[in-house]
């Protein structure tokens, strides 16, 4: 009879012992709920777009910018000491890294008013031109200052023959003015809107120094369909 009491007891006591891990566990899984905070880059608006009255004859196509897997997902990368990286868990963008750069270069391209049209490629896409490149870097680095690096690469490669006719390399450290993400993001904004201004101003500089005539283009049936 003492046998089976004792018995009963401790099989109360495990019991109660499994539903305090239990509920430990609920209360630990709820305290370590904690919202994200997105942030995003500077897109030019539509109302950027400027009026040039003799514009470069020609179609511009933005291609796909090819990157690791990191700058593909929406956290925000650092990187410290050596090769170490790692991301931010709470933190994150609005968008993958490679999709806002598309956007600010489609947006910056197409407000310059300097070309015919400018639009993103895709598969029923027409063009004379199409612009390519690979993104390197995209992120926070940590030292005796703390610093954001962008490094891209971007070539122009012509429609018709598929040949690179101009390339461009940016890479960039700007420090940061403080010493929170929201300082973090606010430096990599301005050092994509400075390597994107970059890629604008020496494209300008090619076309003006290779001048296409209206008609060779208008053959080349470069509209976007």
């Amino acid at each position: 009879m003492i046998e089976s009491v004792k018995i009963e007891s401790m099989k109360m006591r495990g019991n109660v012992f499994c539903i305090a891990l239990l509920s430990a566990g609920l209360l630990a899984g709820c305290g370590a709920a904690r919202p994200s905070k997105y942030y995003q880059l500077t897109i030019p608006g539509e109302s950027a777009r400027a009026a040039d009255p003799a514009p470069f004859p020609v179609t511009l196509l933005i291609g796909p910018l090819r990157t690791s897997h990191l700058y593909r997902e929406d956290q925000i990368v650092y990187s410290m000491a050596g090769e170490n990286m790692g991301t931010y868990e709470y933190q994150r963008w609005a968008e993958p890294p490679v999709e806002m750069l598309r956007d600010i270069l489609l947006r910056e391209l197409r407000g310059s008013g300097q070309y015919r049209a400018v639009d993103v490629l895709r598969s029923n896409s027409r063009g004379d031109y199409i612009l390519y490149g690979r993104l390197y870097d995209f992120k926070e680095v940590s030292g005796s200052a703390l610093t954001t690096r962008v490094t891209m690469d971007l070539e122009l490669r012509e429609a018709k023959t598929g040949s690179t006719v101009w390339t461009h390399y940016y890479s960039h450290d700007e420090p940061a003015e403080g010493k929170d993400i929201a300082a973090v993001v606010a430096a990599l904004d301005r050092n994509a809107q400075r390597g994107v201004s970059e890629v604008k101003s020496s494209l300008t500089g090619y076309f003006s120094a290779h001048p296409i005539k209206q008609v060779n283009s208008e053959q080349a049936h470069g509209n976007v369909q």
